[in-house]
């Protein structure tokens, strides 16, 4: 869907912002491009819309040359997020995203009814569409971003860093989000980010550039973990490339142990073991430590945080994550309605590991 062939972009006091660089991103995925500040990956990424125009060399999508295209009317064939939304502040949300289908010759009613339809598919309610921009939170306003560049329905989608400039929680929600989207849509997205964990969690692809605008390596993030093309990349993408490696490990031989439990609003007596406390619908909500009773209703206030919570059937490094993360050394695991299932230890995974390795150490 994108390809770009021996492309250079040197500016006119001869910083050389990417070096003949020549890739191809397959239709229909996720690719990544990151690296450090500098590296050149937003400027490869707006010559794909002509935002920037290469110096030398070919930019194509869909098997056609960028440049034969008016830029006008080729950017309303693309959609671009970029950071903190850049939304128009003196228009409404649903304005915001009825903007290109509306400058493509949409009636405005029309443009109105598919940003409304929009909304909900990026999980935000119908009544913030007559809201303005200010009046929304910063991952309310990334999403009406998405959005508005879903909106003409576009093959592919540019995001230069859309969700750096939210808190870590709202960005994981916003990542799922994405990746939950393009599992409806199957666009070809080019999406370039400083975060190594981002490109990993979002990318079935991802080129990692140096200084200069030079490729180093190209490859899906397993292979890219597993073996670094040289010191560069080692180094960009962390020491601990053993433990994000477990993103990509398969989890079916993690099989979860029953655990003492207790229930929410329920009196109960000390026990010498941690205890798991569940809501009405059985979803985990803290842990009652050893040798702890209570005289009357059992209440959240009174028990400590469990750690994070590993989804079942998902990738060993949310087990381990899960394990190591909760004060009683269990990691509890849950359906995918959130509903406790059993708990897991660290040494179970590694056990896990170890034997999907063949039993070699």
């Amino acid at each position: 869907m994108i390809e770009f062939q021996a492309v250079r972009k040197e500016y006119d006091n001869g910083t050389v912002a990417v070096h003949e660089l020549s890739l191809s991103v397959q239709s229909g995925t996720i690719t990544v491009l990151v690296g450090p500040s500098g590296c050149g990956k937003t400027t490869l990424m707006r010559m794909v819309n002509r935002m920037i125009e290469p110096s030398s060399g070919t930019v194509l999508v869909g098997g056609a040359d960028v440049r034969d295209r008016d830029p006008a009317q080729l950017r309303r064939g693309i959609g671009y997020v970029i950071q903190q939304a850049g939304l128009f502040p003196h228009r409404t949300v649903l304005d915001n995203i009825a903007t290109v289908p509306v400058l493509s010759g949409a009636s405005r009613r029309a443009a109105r009814t598919r940003a409304g339809e929009l909304l909900e598919l990026v999980g935000l309610p119908q009544h913030l569409g007559s809201r303005y921009p200010a009046q929304l939170s910063g991952g309310q306003q990334q999403r009406v971003g998405v959005a508005r560049a879903l909106a003409a329905d576009p093959p592919v989608l540019l995001m230069d860093e859309p969700f750096s400039a939210v808190d870590p929680v709202v960005r994981e929600g916003l990542q799922d989000e994405l990746l939950r989207l393009q599992g409806e849509l199957d666009k070809t997205v080019l999406f370039v980010t400083h975060d190594i964990d981002e490109a990993i969690k979002l990318g079935e692809k991802v080129a990692v550039l140096r200084q200069g605008g030079h490729l180093v390596q190209y490859a899906e993030p397993d292979d890219l973990l597993a073996e670094p093309a040289d010191d560069f990349v080692t180094s960009f993408v962390g020491r601990d490339r053993g433990y994000r490696r477990l993103s990509f490990v398969d989890s079916d031989g993690v099989r979860p142990k029953p655990v003492c439990t207790v229930d929410l609003g329920e009196r109960t007596q000390p026990n010498p073991e941690w205890r798991l406390a569940l809501d009405a619908a059985g979803r985990p909500r803290g842990w009652l430590p050893p040798g702890t009773g209570v005289d009357g209703p059992l209440t959240e206030d009174q028990l400590v945080a469990g750690g994070s919570l590993y989804t079942e059937h998902t990738s060993l490094r949310g087990a381990l994550d899960a394990a190591l993360s909760a004060p009683s050394g269990l990691g509890v695991v849950v359906d995918d309605d959130g509903r406790y299932v059993g708990v897991i230890t660290a040494r179970h995974v590694l056990d896990v590991l170890d034997q999907q390795r063949g039993g070699v150490p």
